[in-house]
């Protein structure tokens, strides 16, 4: 399923994912907790979030939650909150990104080169139907 529509509301429930995620981030920052293991832990909150929205809204998934969707999304989401750590690592310590522009910078690239892709393909894929149209 590869629309405009679902593309869009991706987006907007990765925007509130991140809204999670990024309100978490600064608490942790604020409690001086090192900032790879931050921005780990608050992609991961904000990831619980962005699976609701983008099974029922995005992807429109109605399939009960199996166990073998959650582990799907859960590799998807533990790959994209490593690569958003490396980056936010990268971003604010060798480069002076201020942590909230890092965040959302590397948030979106992450989102168009992974998280977005490997949802559509791994955890809301709808199942191709053996049976041809029209029988």
């Amino acid at each position: 399923m590869k629309t405009p529509r679902a593309l869009l509301t991706a987006a907007l429930a990765g925007l509130v994912g991140t809204g999670v995620d990024l309100g978490l981030l600064l608490v942790l920052v604020g409690r001086h907790v090192p900032i790879a293991a931050a921005t780990f832990l608050a992609a991961l909150a904000g990831a619980a979030a962005n699976f609701v929205l983008n099974k029922y809204v995005a992807f429109r998934d109605r399939a009960p939650i199996s166990l073998g969707q959650i582990a799907r999304f859960d590799l998807v989401a533990v790959v994209a909150a490593l690569a958003t750590a490396a980056a936010m690592k990268l971003a604010t310590a060798s480069l002076g990104v201020p942590v909230v522009a890092a965040k959302l910078a590397c948030a979106a690239v992450v989102f168009a080169i992974w998280t977005y892709p490997a949802q559509r393909r791994l955890v809301f894929a709808r199942p191709v139907s053996l049976t041809p149209r029209g029988v």
